[in-house]
């Protein structure tokens, strides 16, 4: 099937270790980016109770996305259906969803590093509540990649971002709903009781 994106991640307790050994395998940096995402929803939220998601991003470019599940199950990847555009006004996109019946839901942000080996990517992720590495190929080489590294497969991650996110907020009682560095400012806490609630075979 076309436009399929197959992807893990694993949560990075240190991020320095992880980049070396990459690069020792014979990783090739690409580039360091900033992110501004925006989650966008119509009136009756339909899109995340159908696990959709319909994204502008700005980086070093604009890009639109849709992500939806596809028609088939599988528990040792993350896989959806993704189709993405290349847009090159941030502000007249919102504005044409805007005025399609769509809003604003939330914000997230992020770092991105990202390294190519092959055709697999491999992006160090700094998020506002920790680091992960999100590893996105071919099942085969996704799967060999994560055990030349060093990485247990068992500690897999397959929620996306803010899936993550709503388990911190929710063991947290948070009040914000935006995954902003400047929300996260004043907010320390330690990833590894969570992480039984989003690795993949630790429940």
């Amino acid at each position: 099937m076309e436009y399929l994106e197959t992807e893990v991640k694993f949560y990075l307790p240190n991020i320095d270790p992880i980049r070396t050994r990459m690069i020792d395998l014979g990783a090739v940096f690409k580039d360091r980016t900033f992110e501004t995402n925006i989650r966008f929803e119509d009136a009756e939220k339909s899109l995340i109770q159908k696990k959709s998601l319909l994204r502008l991003r700005k980086d070093k470019k604009i890009t639109l996305t849709f992500k939806s599940e596809p028609p088939f199950k599988d528990n040792q990847f993350k896989i959806l259906q993704e189709f993405e555009v290349e847009v090159s006004d941030f502000d007249a996109m919102e504005h044409i969803l805007k005025s399609l019946g769509f809003q604003e839901e939330q914000v997230y942000e992020k770092w991105r590093e990202t390294y190519v080996f092959g055709d697999t990517h491999l992006c160090l992720d700094t998020m506002p509540y920790g680091n992960f590495l999100e590893i996105e190929g071919t099942k085969e080489s996704i799967q060999q990649l994560a055990s030349q590294i060093g990485l247990l497969w068992q500690k897999r991650i397959l929620l996306n971002y803010l899936a993550i996110f709503d388990i911190i907020k929710r063991q947290l009682n948070l009040s914000f709903y935006d995954v902003t560095f400047g929300n996260f400012n004043k907010i320390r806490f330690d990833m590894s009781p969570y992480l039984k609630l989003i690795e993949t075979d630790a429940h």
